[in-house]
This record gives C-alpha cells, structure tokens and sequence, in this order.
C-alpha cells in the first residue's frame, strides 16, 4: 500500500500544495545581500553629504588649478554616487523578485534597464569630470585615476547588457515552459 501511495507522489506535482518548499540557497543569501547593500547605501550617503566636500576642498587647496573645479567636480561626484545609489536600490528589488520567485518576469527587465541607465550616467559624468580634470591639470594622477573609473564602468555597463540579455532569454524559456507545464 504504501508504494502505490508514493507512486501516486511521483506523478504529480502537487505534493507540496499548501506546503512551503525548503529554503534554497539562492533565498538564504538574500538577507546577507540586503545587509551589505544597505550598508553600502548608508556609507554612500555619508560620503555624499561629509566625505566628498573635505575631499575637494582639500584637492582645491592643495591644486590651484583645480581650484575652479571644486563645486562642479562635487556636484559630479555626488550624481555619480547617487546613480551607484539608484543600482542599489534596484538590486534591492531583484533580490526581492529572487525571493518571491519572480525574477523571470517582465517586472524585472524593468529594473535591469534602471541600472542600465544609471550605469550610462554615471560613465558619462565621470567622462565629463575626466576631461574637466585634463584640461585643466594636463594628465595628471587624478585624470589617471578617472580614466581607469571610466575603464571599470564601461565594463561594468557591457556586463550588464549581457546579464539583461541572459535575463530575457531565461524569462522566455521560463515563459515557455510555463506554458507547457
């Protein structure tokens, strides 16, 4: 009797009705994930609002030629953190969407094209800030320093391109497969 039972289990799928399935892996890391991005919001904020302004009031003191460029360079360096800000609070989202088994969905294309976009903005800022830089100390340390940045997040932009296109064809076949199940 109890092998036709567990046969009657191995053609179904619902055994785990009303049941809540095991923790996987994925979902156990979910709330360190949240830890740390919160964190690095909240370090993100306090550079934003005391770090940055000691550092450019710094950098103007010490470079004459710099000097003009304080509060434009502040104000690009703040954009850019808060566009870092904006692909935390979207990985904040997906991590959610992991949670909930929702990832392989329409919703979630929208939030990889937000960071996507912030990516792009804030590259084009540091180009900005880079050029800004070299012009007006020549290729100095600090240019060096933002032409390696601008390195880091075209990389960065190209690898996310390719995660939203793995994303859209993971979404497809789940959609697909759906369908058939």
């Amino acid at each position: 009797m109890e092998t036709s039972k567990n046969a009657h289990y191995l053609l179904t799928f619902d055994r785990l009705v009303g049941k809540s399935p095991p923790m996987s892996r994925t979902s156990r890391l979910v709330v360190p994930l949240r830890v740390l991005l919160a964190a690095v919001f909240g370090t993100l904020l306090v550079a934003q609002a005391a770090v940055l302004p000691a550092v450019f009031r710094q950098m103007a003191e010490q470079s004459p030629d710099l000097h003009p460029l304080r509060w434009p360079l502040l104000g690009l360096a703040v954009v850019v953190l808060a566009c870092v800000q904006v692909v935390l609070v979207c990985a904040w989202r997906l991590l959610t969407m992991v949670r909930d088994d929702q990832i392989f969905s329409e919703r979630s294309r929208r939030w990889v094209d937000t960071i996507l976009a912030a990516v792009a903005v804030a590259w084009v800022l540091v180009l900005v800030a880079c050029v800004l830089v070299a012009v007006a100390e020549g290729l100095s340390g600090i240019a060096a320093l933002l032409l390696v940045v601008l390195l880091v997040g075209a990389a960065v932009g190209l690898l996310m391109v390719v995660l939203r296109a793995l994303l859209m064809q993971a979404t497809a076949l789940r959609t697909d497969l759906d369908g058939v199940i």
